[in-house]
Parts: C-alpha cells; sequence; structure tokens
C-alpha cells in the first residue's frame, strides 16, 4: 500500500511489492495473480470498510437528521484513516471518468448502489415522517448528501493547507438543508 501511495500505481514493480512484503516474489504470485489483483484487493477491502462503517452510521440514531450526522462524521473518520489509499484511488482514477463509481468493479457498484439505496431510505423515512419536505426524490437527494461530502474530502485531499472537513456535521447539513436562499 505505501508504495503504490507513494508512488502510484504504474511506478510499482512486483519486486519492489515483494521486497517491501518480505516475501519472495514466488510467494506473492501464490496470493496474487499480479499487481492490479494487489490494487483490486486493497481497494475491495477500503471499499468493504466504508460500505461497513457508513451502513451502520445511518442505521443508528433517534432520528433522520442524527443518522445524516453520524453519516458526515463517519464519513470523515474513515477518509481520513485510509487516506493514503484515497490518495492512491484518486490520483490513479482521476480523469478516467465523470462517474464516482469510475474503475469500481461489479461487486463494488453493486455495495455503492446499495448504501445509495439505504441512504435514501434515510431521506424517504423522513418525508414519510414530515421531517423533510419532499423537494426531491429521496434517491436524488441520497446521491446530493453523497456528492456533497466527496466533493468536500476531495477538496481536503487536494489541498490540505487551506481546505478542512467541517469538524461539525451540522456545517454540511446545513448547507444541504437550508441552502443559500433567504427565504
Amino acid at each position: 500500500m505505501v508504495l503504490f501511495s507513494e508512488n502510484g500505481f504504474h511506478n510499482v514493480s512486483m519486486q519492489q511489492i515483494a521486497k517491501k512484503a518480505e516475501f519472495a516474489i514466488g510467494t506473492l504470485y501464490n496470493f496474487f495473480d499480479n499487481k492490479d489483483d494487489i490494487y483490486i484487493t486493497i481497494i475491495r477491502e477500503l471499499t468493504d470498510k466504508f460500505h461497513g462503517a457508513l451502513t451502520r452510521a445511518i442505521e443508528t440514531g433517534d432520528c433522520e437528521v442524527e443518522k445524516l450526522r453520524k453519516y458526515i462524521t463517519v464519513k470523515n473518520t474513515v477518509f481520513r484513516e485510509n487516506l493514503a489509499v484515497v490518495r492512491l484511488y484518486h490520483r490513479e482514477t482521476i480523469g478516467t471518468s465523470f462517474s464516482i463509481k469510475a474503475g469500481l468493479d461489479d461487486g463494488i457498484r453493486v455495495q455503492y448502489a446499495q448504501f445509495m439505496n439505504c441512504l435514501a431510505g434515510v431521506f424517504e423515512d423522513g418525508i414519510r415522517k414530515k421531517r423533510f419536505n419532499k423537494i426531491a426524490e429521496p434517491i436524488y437527494l441520497a446521491v446530493a448528501i453523497d456528492s456533497l461530502t466527496n466533493a468536500i474530502l476531495l477538496g481536503c485531499l487536494e489541498d490540505p493547507e487551506n481546505r478542512s472537513y467541517p469538524e461539525d456535521p451540522d456545517v454540511l447539513l446545513n448547507i444541504f438543508f437550508k441552502g443559500l436562499l433567504d427565504s
């Protein structure tokens, strides 16, 4: 992971990985077919970790707003705890597509879609309980808040000196819920 993060995927050889892992190269090939296989394994492990943590965050909480607060807070925590992998993935996939899911295999795409449906469920419950106005379909609201948090996190990744993720989740929720218009 460290080699990929420091040097980029294309600048690391299987020999370097074996040396860093203190394995003979043949032993490394017993576990992985190639460098791509190692990279995919790392990304899958990260997405499993993200998926589990974010799903647990939105499944707990007294109300829908609290679930969204936990989602924003946990997303920041998991992102920061795995910064090296996130940087690697971002560096290797930037410019490949306009899709947030660019470069993901089918299993990860399915996992992402499942999470987005769970997140949409939070908005659906809030609308049904009259806590939220139905300004859009719940899935659009889920995509919007996911995109907002991703944009802030990626901005922090690109310019950590001048940008930081708000510690208070209400900063992002206020952008999302209150917007810029003065009613």
